[in-house]
């Protein structure tokens, strides 16, 4: 079964669904005999390729938000430690000589 057939939502396949209402709108008996499943396939078909093109089109949209969100949080890293962490490995640095020192005088 096909969602909710909003016109401004598919453009593309407009056509088909003039097609299938206009064929659902006609002789009962030729509707039983499957007059009009020709054109729901042809709609379905339509309908699925326009899913998976909006499909890609988000997929684009959000690949090039998250590489907008990693430049910025990037950014912001380099801001707060310094261009490559120099200030975060200065401190790591000193917090290993500093507890080096005292595990060795605890030990003796």
């Amino acid at each position: 079964m096909h969602p909710v057939l909003d016109r401004d939502r598919f453009i593309s396949c407009e056509d088909l669904i003039d097609a299938l209402e206009e064929c659902h709108r006609s002789n009962f008996m030729d509707k039983i005999f499957g007059k009009c499943n020709i054109i729901k396939q042809d709609l379905t078909n339509c309908l699925h390729h326009n899913r998976l093109a909006m499909d890609r089109a988000k997929i684009l949209e959000r690949k090039a938000k998250n590489k907008e969100f990693e430049i910025k949080k990037q950014k912001l890293k380099e801001e707060e430690w310094g261009k490559d962490g120099y200030l975060k490995k200065v401190i790591e640095k000193e917090y290993e000589l500093k507890h080096g020192k005292n595990e060795t005088n605890e030990s003796k």
